[in-house]
């Protein structure tokens, strides 16, 4: 159905007139006429009865001008919070990261996120696969390596680094390892090898793995990890993040770590004007800056 058309019939039943209509909508009498009888040509049906005094609309008229109506307060409706969204962020946020990254780093904060912003519906899909932002899988992603994807906005949050980590009711139990030999008589909690897992993390399993180390445990996500360590089972393979947030843990053998793996956020280039990419983007950013300063801090202490 013609959009247009249907607006100037609008008009016509609510000003039951041409000539009233004419002057609302900036159109001559005979223009509105011609639109009037031309949708009345398109749906086979008479929308008013004409009278000297003005214009009566039919039952079918009735139906149509329902209709109308409740798609007019709609799009009032839709305008209205379209001009308040230029001060207001709301709606729904699809966020996709990491089992890992989510559960452990992005997860504790993202209640930070709803105070600044009660009215933001946060769908948090905790994934290693990585989803297809520009075909709006997700809106905006957190990824354990730069994407690949073409019509992306990214930007490098920060780094991370896989160590080796246990409790101190473990140590004091089992022993401090003195040196990566000493790993044989520890177990060893971490991601299989061939599980879905930054590269990065893989092989410093690997290389873990090297020194004989058994028996080992595996579990398919960081959080498994640490749910085993801190329940003393061992020594665990975790990113370096979960320190800050998680306490009695115990860096074992610093300086044993993998490469550098960067972290990034990314969104598609057609969300650069949304304000609730900006609410959320701006907010990590902001989260990352206290991390850090915390991490520099316990340094120090």
């Amino acid at each position: 159905m013609d959009w247009d058309k249907l607006r100037i019939f609008h008009a016509v039943a609510d000003a039951g007139s041409l000539t009233h209509a004419g002057e609302t909508l900036g159109l001559s009498q005979s223009a509105v006429s011609r639109q009037i009888r031309a949708l009345e040509e398109s749906l086979n049906a008479t929308l008013f009865h004409r009278h000297a005094r003005g214009l009566i609309l039919t039952e079918q008229g009735e139906l149509l001008f329902d209709a109308a109506t409740a798609m007019d307060k709609r799009l009032n409706a839709a305008a209205a919070r379209i001009r308040d969204s230029e001060e207001k962020v709301f709606g729904d946020l699809r966020i996709t990261t990491t089992t890992g990254f989510g559960l452990l780093w992005l997860a504790p904060r993202i209640g930070r996120f709803h105070t600044c912003y009660p009215d933001v519906r946060v769908d948090l899909m905790l994934k290693e696969r990585v989803l297809d932002l520009p075909m709006r899988e997700a809106d905006i992603a957190i990824r354990m390596k730069e994407p690949s994807q073409a019509d992306l906005i990214r930007k490098r949050l920060m780094s991370v680094r896989m160590k080796l980590y246990a409790t101190r009711a473990y140590l004091e139990a089992k022993g401090t390892p003195q040196n990566e030999a000493d790993l044989s008589q520890h177990r060893l909690l971490c991601q299989h090898v061939g599980s879905a897992q930054v590269s990065a993390g893989a092989h410093f399993v690997k290389r873990l793995l090297s020194y004989n180390i058994s028996p080992t445990m595996t579990v398919n996500n960081y959080y498994g990890v640490l749910q085993g360590v801190i329940h003393d089972l061992g020594i665990g393979v975790l990113p370096d993040y979960v320190t800050q947030d998680v306490e009695g843990l115990v860096e074992v053998l610093p300086g044993l770590e993998s490469h550098e793996i960067p972290v990034y956020l990314a969104y598609p280039s057609e969300l650069r004007q949304s304000r609730r990419i900006a609410a959320f983007r701006d907010f990590v950013q902001e989260e990352i800056v206290l991390y850090r300063r915390a991490r520099r801090d316990a340094a120090k202490g």
